[in-house]
């Protein structure tokens, strides 16, 4: 019998491989991510699914979702300032993997005070 590999799985895994990648503004690699360039890796990588390279390219893609219909694998959209948005994706357990400018590559909990309040909209890219 074959267990099939859950999204959470599969996430986990790309986060054990890039944990504490440092934070390169336009970076796509093991050198460095920035955020939207992390969550391109991780969905073509876990999920082979193509998705735009920018956050607001991201951003019109999937299929808009409640905050309490979370499923791992959903991207998260947040608005850190007025200048620019951030995007994460969801893991389970009230956590999302993201590069952050200044941890890298971390896990983070979406009931975190910081990311509460900057939360915008979620976003399903699986089927």
């Amino acid at each position: 019998m074959t267990s099939k590999i859950t999204p959470q799985q599969k996430l986990e895994t790309q986060y054990q491989i890039y944990k504490g990648t440092k934070y390169k503004y336009g970076g796509t690699d093991k050198k460095g991510f920035d955020c939207s360039g992390f969550i391109q890796v991780v969905c073509h990588n876990a999920f082979n699914i193509k998705l735009p390279r920018t956050t607001d390219g991201m951003a019109k893609t999937g299929t808009k979702i409640s905050k309490n219909n979370l499923r791992p694998g959903d991207l998260l959209f947040f608005r850190p300032s007025k200048k620019y948005q951030h995007v994460g994706i969801f893991i389970g357990n009230n956590e999302f993997i993201h590069s952050s400018t200044s941890k890298g590559v971390t896990k983070s909990k979406l009931d975190n005070s910081y990311w509460k309040k900057k939360f915008k909209f979620a976003k399903r890219i699986l089927k």
